[in-house]
């Protein structure tokens, strides 16, 4: 509860109300709610072709907490995986996670307008190709979001061919407290990447490109480039 608190004060936002109950596992939750002009919100529909999306956390987090507890359990998983990644690399590839989804997408959110973003979202259970079409849909022009590159912890891609398919590099691994797909102009987007770089010191990546379609959509495109990270 500590934690939780702690980050609603890193978001610059408070934690009210509430109510407590007996429970023999720890879970906690909430509803986060803003109220901003219109002038300041981003409404996610203005993408337009020769636009660029960029995203700003690593993929395969899904991967990566498994592995962890197949590693703990030394399961059948864990007997499939250790064929392909040492226990010093899993528990890399843990840490990495870990410390994405402990980050807040606070500095990706700020920097939007001051980039001319055109919308976004964020991706977590859909994965970051059912988000990025559930984004293409609500677009005003009918376009398509065609992914050329991903960003995935390294080695998890092999972990998830080898022990178990969550189907990572089709982009339908759900993400836990995944990054900002943001819509931007394509000439503020290597700027945008440089800032969060700055800020956060993570990386941020130029992963799909916007283009013309009869249907609005979004897709892996057969030549993806993988960056692991």
């Amino acid at each position: 509860m500590f934690w939780w608190l702690d980050l609603a004060n890193e978001a610059n936002t408070r934690v009210v109300g509430g109510q407590t109950v007996l429970n023999p596992w720890p879970i906690i939750g909430g509803v986060a709610q803003s109220v901003t002009s219109s002038t300041e919100f981003i409404a996610p529909e203005h993408a337009e072709p020769g636009d660029v999306i960029v995203l700003t956390k690593p993929l395969g987090t899904q991967v990566a907490v498994n592995l962890k507890e197949w590693m703990r359990k030394e399961d059948k998983f864990w007997s499939k995986a250790k064929e392909v990644i040492s226990k010093e690399d899993a528990e890399r590839a843990y840490s990495v996670a870990a410390s994405s989804m402990a980050r807040l997408n606070i500095s990706g959110a700020r920097i939007m307008s001051k980039y001319k973003a055109k919308g976004g979202t964020d991706v977590t259970g859909f994965g970051v190709i059912g988000h990025a079409k559930n984004l293409a849909i609500n677009q005003k022009q009918s376009v398509r979001f065609e992914f050329h590159t991903l960003p995935v912890i390294k080695d998890m891609l092999k972990v998830n061919d080898a022990a178990y398919n969550f189907k990572l590099k089709e982009g339908l691994s759900a993400e836990t407290s995944g990054g900002l797909l943001v819509i931007l102009p394509k000439d503020q987007a290597s700027q945008f990447c440089d800032e969060m770089l700055e800020i956060d010191g993570w990386s941020a990546w130029t992963v799909a490109d916007v283009v013309a379609a009869e249907e609005r959509d979004a897709i892996i495109r057969n030549d993806v480039s993988i960056i692991e990270v």
